[in-house]
């Protein structure tokens, strides 16, 4: 795994940190066990690359001060309208130790379900999970292709690997299928008036 180069920084002002942004930089913080925790900056450009290759969520290798410290990613901020990356929390982590993260979802076979009539109506978009930080999934895939008119997807649906654990409750709605109704109220008044014809 390529080292994401940070370096620290003192000053804490708002001012400051909107002038790294303009120049390129993103502000950010890093905590965790057996360190003390400090500012940094980081380049916005290997920034959105590293996100991009390993998610919002997922492990880090970060180079500070010639050390590489492992860190998660536990909170990723967007400017609401650019939705460009304004600031980030890394936490120091153990490759080994068993860590809660969030994972998002990635639905397969929406095409499938459309093509029946189906609207697929996604609850969640990501679910929180426990799992060794080293073995963090990218994300986790739900086939939906074969769900029908009603179907659902539960967490307890869902089989992972022994070494993941989920978090949230069992019954928790991932996705369900609806339809149209209005479609199938007009076609139901279609046959009422062939009916009151006959």
């Amino acid at each position: 795994m390529e080292a994401l180069n940070i370096q620290k920084r003192v000053k804490k002002c708002n001012h400051f940190a909107k002038k790294e942004r303009k120049n390129g930089k993103i502000p950010g913080v890093l905590y965790g066990s057996g360190i003390n925790s400090f500012m940094f900056e980081v380049g916005e450009i290997e920034l959105n690359n590293q996100i991009k290759r390993d998610g919002e969520h997922g492990l880090l290798n970060v180079e500070v001060d010639g050390s590489i410290i492992k860190a998660l990613i536990k909170e990723v901020q967007r400017e609401p309208l650019s939705h460009k990356v304004i600031h980030i929390d890394l936490e120091k982590v153990d490759g080994n130790e068993y860590i809660q993260t969030e994972i998002p979802i990635v639905l397969k076979g929406e095409g499938a379900v459309k093509s029946k009539g189906g609207i697929i109506q996604k609850e969640k978009t990501s679910v929180k999970i426990q799992c060794k930080a080293d073995n963090i999934p990218r994300s986790i895939d739900i086939d939906v292709s074969n769900l029908g008119i009603g179907g659902m997807v539960r967490i307890g649906d869902v089989e992972l690997g022994e070494d993941f654990t989920f978090i949230e409750p069992e019954n928790t709605v991932i996705v369900s299928i609806t339809t149209n109704n209005s479609e199938f109220d007009e076609e139901d008044d279609n046959e009422e008036k062939e009916d009151a014809i006959l």
